[in-house]
């Protein structure tokens, strides 16, 4: 199952799998066909959801407006909807750290 998928108008659709409290935020790979970030903030008050924007934001170099967490608010599998990008640029972006 491939972690991308595109709408046709041009927003992309991330598929995360998010482990809270890490000690650093980072990608830690794939995850049941999901990107694994490891997140510092612990899964209270939505403050992992907010860390996970964040963290995504600055590396697509995007402001936290152009992603949304379209599914999951509440558990470790997310949907993360990106406005802005391309899913081809999303793609080698994220194939970019795995290098």
């Amino acid at each position: 199952m491939d972690f991308l998928s595109s709408y046709k108008d041009g927003r992309v659709l991330l598929r995360v799998y998010v482990q809270p409290k890490a000690s650093k935020n980072r990608f830690a790979g794939l995850y049941n066909g999901a990107i694994k970030l490891a997140i510092t903030a612990p899964p209270v008050d939505g403050k992992a959801n907010a860390a996970v924007i964040k963290f995504l934001a600055s590396f697509f170099n995007l402001k936290k407006k152009n992603l949304e967490i379209k599914h999951g608010l509440q558990s470790r599998k997310k949907s993360i909807l990106i406005t802005g990008l391309s899913v081809n640029t999303v793609r080698t972006q994220i194939e970019s750290i795995s290098r």
